[in-house]
């Protein structure tokens, strides 16, 4: 599967700040709990990337 294909996997997101100083990116799925941490920077990069990914389709464009 690709960043491009369609899935029927639905999924829980969650955004937050970590009591350690990080962003964390929470996934749940079925059987699946994906915590994923970042560093303030890290997460500001991840934020920009869906920012001009939005951007684009918004647009009618795709990159």
């Amino acid at each position: 599967m690709g960043i491009d294909s369609e899935s029927d996997i639905a999924a829980n997101l969650q955004i937050g700040p970590t009591t350690l100083g990080m962003v964390r990116i929470y996934i749940e799925a079925d059987g699946v709990d994906l915590p994923l941490d970042f560093d303030p920077e890290e997460a500001l990069e991840i934020a920009e990337e869906l920012r001009v990914a939005a951007e684009t389709i918004r647009k009618g464009t795709r990159g």
